[in-house]
């Protein structure tokens, strides 16, 4: 028994030795002249945080546990640099907080993560990478737990031959374990110039009955998102097109009425499709997209939209940036131009800023 426990303790003591852990910290700093015209608001004018990219610090880290297996983690916070606040009161790791494990399986991961949904609106299907005034943000509804989700659970498989998915669940805690729950998943492939994804969000929006409160019974919201880019060289084309179904499926980025009008009402069977390019120019990078929302619900509440942006780099790790985008909402449509960050409070918005990473 002695020697069995000492063999135990010297294979520890070995399995330790071995292992390499490391911490980083990382963030971006995002600063800009914002403009925004024709809502009910009037011209605004104004300093922002984060029109190109949210601010932010994180942590992140890996330990090598041995045997290919390795555990890691991340915690970021946002910030609004503006006025050096939080963004997000009451929170201190709001946008990412999660630890997990990877080997030869893949990676599980346990906390607040994106969606794979977003993942592939920001990184596969938009040019502007969801920032900027040309944002897919102005028609697409990423917004809210689309973005991102709290008490989840995500797998992502390694790559074969190309193709690799994610899978991710996103628990309610409620007393019915249907309530409040989300999940979804996405399924890509990624050879040469091509990159292509396939991506589902299903979002329950029930609440639970408590000792005070009735029990709220909503339809399930549905997302499916299909997005490709392809790089020729000289410039990089970008597609996406969206399917949205159900209950708060499409939440509005600006719900308060923003043209004091007829108010708007978000979507519950509707279609979003993209186009796009960037492509080097002059030491920066040239952005552009046009967009097409069409709500086939009674309200009809189509829009269009287009923008088109420039970002210079000044370093590896610093760049300006100018962007400009336009919205054709109609029947009542009440699409604002958003950032990054903000929802915007008009039809047309601006942005002069510079963005710093590290």
């Amino acid at each position: 028994m002695k020697h069995s426990a000492a063999f135990i303790f010297a294979l520890a003591g070995a399995t330790a030795a071995h292992a390499q852990s490391s911490v980083s910290i990382y963030g971006i700093v995002d600063a800009a002249i914002v403009g925004e015209r024709g809502g009910a608001a009037g011209n605004v004018t104004k300093v922002t945080s984060g029109a190109a990219s949210a601010s932010r610090i994180g942590f992140r880290g890996t330990e090598d546990l041995g045997n290919g297996l390795s555990a890691f983690f991340t915690l970021e916070t946002g910030s609004k640099i503006d006025t050096g606040d939080i963004d997000s009161a009451g929170t201190i790791f709001n946008r990412q907080a999660f630890v997990g494990l990877k080997g030869m399986f893949g990676s599980v991961a346990l906390g607040r993560q994106y969606t794979p949904w977003h993942n592939t609106l920001a990184r596969i299907g938009d040019p502007f990478g969801t920032g900027y005034a040309g944002t897919a943000k102005n028609l697409f509804p990423d917004f809210g737990a689309n973005i991102r989700t709290s008490n989840t659970l995500t797998y992502a498989a390694p790559a074969s031959r190309g193709f690799d998915f994610e899978l991710a669940y996103s628990a309610g805690e409620q007393s019915d374990s249907s309530t409040g729950r989300q999940f979804g998943g996405a399924v890509g492939y990624a050879r040469g110039p091509l990159t292509v994804r396939l991506a589902y969000n299903n979002k329950n929006t029930d609440t639970a009955a408590t000792a005070t409160a009735a029990a709220v019974n909503r339809g399930l919201g549905r997302n499916t998102l299909l997005a490709a880019n392809y790089d020729l060289g000289w410039a990089k084309l970008y597609g996406a097109y969206g399917i949205d179904k159900g209950d708060n499926s499409t939440p509005l980025g600006n719900a308060n009425n923003p043209y004091s009008g007829v108010r708007p009402t978000p979507s519950t069977d509707g279609r979003s499709a993209l186009l796009g390019f960037s492509a080097p120019l002059a030491g920066g990078t040239l952005m552009f997209s046009a967009m097409h929302k069409d709500d086939r619900t009674a309200f009809n509440q189509d829009a269009n939209s287009w923008g088109v942006g420039y970002l210079y780099a000044l370093s590896r790790r610093t760049g300006l940036y100018a962007a400009y985008a336009h919205i054709d909402n109609r029947n009542g449509a009440g699409y604002t131009v958003a950032n990054n960050t903000e929802p915007g409070s008009g039809h047309t918005g601006w942005n002069l800023g510079i963005r710093h990473t590290f």
